[in-house]
């Protein structure tokens, strides 16, 4: 086992990391539904939303897979939220592209990714970034992920007028939540073991009576991805436009994934003395390698998701975490119905738990010095605000180095950031 997923049974406990992967999974699952949804769009083209489905589970299974045995850390992959919604509204119903235009623009931006892990271009990267930022990142990252929460339980909305506002709490979904949000509290706040896992079952349990949890089926054969394996076009390699949309799917992946494992690495402790992220390397080299599969399989790009740090707050430090994931994505290729049916409710409420769980850093950060604060405030303001983790990063690295560059303060800034600063300005102004 320690061999295998780094699970030393003198450090490690077996019944934890398995809570841990159950709860990781439960609070991820959503993809499952989501992604085919999304993707429902190109049906119209010749992209069958159920082969969608089948891809989604296998993308998940072969990257989450990849981080248990490559990386052996707690994290676990899945087609990238945003990523997708590129891929379909932007690539091919915005720029008028074909989905195998997309696909082969995915498979070469994981082709690039294997590369820059390979030679370690990407931990050069992640450890360039100052270790301010890198608590903001984690902090940013807690503030997103309750805000997504908020969002897909219907206690938060879109406003027309503001943007947000507060949902309708007397509807039955809201309610549901709310339970769900102070279920959960008290249990963490007890210290129960399984706090969270407990949490999402219960709430979905509750919900069945108030007829939010809606079983419509429990077993279900998964459909072919024939129609979508490995459909490349190469037609369009040497254009202009392939070479943005690759730039775009480049640094959106790239941020997301090491902004997802700085992040939530520093909250749970597994960075050195330095305050480097212990086997950074693999854990970029396993999401390059999953982004390829999932090109293969006929989805957008794999990414390492933000929703395992459900996970590492149940104590999941080893491979087994994500082990245990992976297990449940296979079942649920068959059990679909089954898995489907919990409901925003009782996932959301845990995301907000998380966030809270994720807000220790910014104690961290300097605040009395404004060539460090400002910084570090524009990273975690613009996760949420942005519904992004790579533009809060991206956008707080170009504030710092701008604002130490004007105040004369060059030896906090590396040659890694000014070269990144550079990339992420270009990135603004060529992006579609």
């Amino acid at each position: 086992m320690e061999k295998a997923f780094g699970f030393r049974p003198s450090v490690h406990n077996f019944r934890t990391e398995i809570i841990a992967g159950l709860t990781t999974f439960l609070t991820m699952a959503y993809i499952l539904a989501v992604n085919p949804g999304i993707f429902s769009a190109l049906a119209g083209q010749g992209m069958p939303t159920d082969a969608v489905f089948t891809a989604t589970a296998l993308a998940a299974i072969v990257g989450t897979l990849c981080m248990a045995v490559i990386a052996k850390k707690p994290f676990a992959l899945a087609p990238g939220m945003g990523l997708n919604a590129f891929f379909v509204y932007t690539i091919c119903l915005g720029m008028g592209y074909s989905w195998q235009f997309a696909l082969t623009a995915v498979l070469i931006e994981g082709v690039i990714f294997v590369i820059l892990s390979v030679t370690k271009a990407r931990e050069t990267i992640a450890n360039a970034i100052p270790a301010s930022l890198k608590r903001a990142i984690g902090v940013g990252i807690g503030l997103y992920i309750a805000f997504i929460g908020l969002k897909s339980a219907g206690l938060i909305v879109s406003d027309a007028a503001t943007s947000v506002a507060l949902g309708d709490l007397g509807s039955k979904t809201s309610i549901l939540a709310i339970i769900g949000l102070v279920l959960t509290g008290m249990l963490v706040a007890l210290k129960v073991r399984g706090a969270i896992l407990i949490g999402i079952l219960a709430t979905t349990i509750i919900g069945i009576p108030m007829g939010i949890t809606n079983f419509t089926g429990v077993v279900a054969v998964p459909p072919s991805i024939d129609p979508i394996f490995c459909k490349f076009k190469w037609s369009h390699l040497l254009t202009w436009d392939m070479f943005i949309v690759v730039f775009t799917f480049l640094f959106i992946d790239m941020f997301d994934t090491i902004g997802t494992v700085v992040g939530v690495s520093v909250k749970s402790g597994m960075v050195d003395k330095d305050g480097k992220v212990d086997g950074i390397g693999k854990m970029l080299l396993a999401d390059s390698i999953a982004t390829v599969a999932g090109a293969c399989f006929g989805t957008s790009t794999t990414t390492t998701y933000i929703e395992s740090a459900a996970g590492v707050a149940e104590g999941g430090r080893t491979g087994v975490t994500p082990l245990v994931v992976v297990i449940c994505f296979i079942i649920a290729l068959f059990f679909a119905p089954l898995f489907l049916a919990i409901p925003a409710a009782a996932t959301g409420p845990v995301l907000v738990i998380v966030g809270v769980m994720m807000m220790a850093p910014v104690r961290d950060i300097d605040w009395d010095d404004y060539s460090e604060a400002i910084p570090s405030f524009i990273t975690l303001l613009l996760m949420p605000l942005a519904y992004s983790i790579s533009h809060g990063i991206m956008l707080g690295m170009v504030t710092y180095v701008v604002i130490n560059a004007l105040s004369g303060k060059f030896k906090k800034i590396s040659v890694t950031l000014w070269i990144l600063a550079a990339l992420f300005i270009f990135y603004y102004i060529v992006r579609p």
